[in-house]
């Protein structure tokens, strides 16, 4: 989690930050996403990170909706940290955070594909406008607060 610092900035990326700008978050919930991993120990193995931090992970990801918490199906004693729509509505800055990790932080190493499962075409994030439909670079965007209606 972030320091108490971030907590007088009323912006939505210090808060989304809050829930998911630890170390771990987002490649436990990418491995969750792409890898369809539910076990505390799946996720242990595949990360290779100690459990008490793991624990701590899921614990906050089930009390903040990221996730659900439920008993296994075939192990009643174990459980099952299922994706919600709220975690899976994170699949754009993932493949968006993925793409720029491999154009600018690692463009010799290991590349991830995304395929649309149902056609087998790419999957990629685009950022377009809505009302004329033009690609957007980082010079054609301001950002304006508004309170939420």
């Amino acid at each position: 989690m972030l320091g108490r610092t971030y907590e007088a900035l009323d912006c939505p990326v210090a808060r989304a930050l809050e829930l998911v700008g630890e170390r771990w978050s987002l490649l436990i919930l990418r491995d969750g996403l792409f890898s369809g991993i539910t076990r505390f120990g799946d996720f242990q193995r595949s990360l290779g990170l100690a459990t008490n931090i793991l624990s701590a992970r899921l614990d906050g990801f089930v009390a903040s909706g990221l996730m659900e918490r439920r008993r296994g199906a075939g192990h009643p004693e174990h459980y099952e940290y299922v994706l919600t729509d709220k975690s899976r509505s994170l699949l754009p800055a993932v493949l968006a955070l993925a793409a720029w990790g491999q154009e600018w932080v690692a463009p010799d190493g290991l590349a991830l594909d995304f395929e649309h499962c149902g056609c087998d075409g790419v999957a990629h994030v685009n950022t377009a406008c809505t009302s004329c439909g033009q690609d957007l670079g980082v010079t054609d965007v301001n950002a304006h607060a508004r309170l939420k209606a």
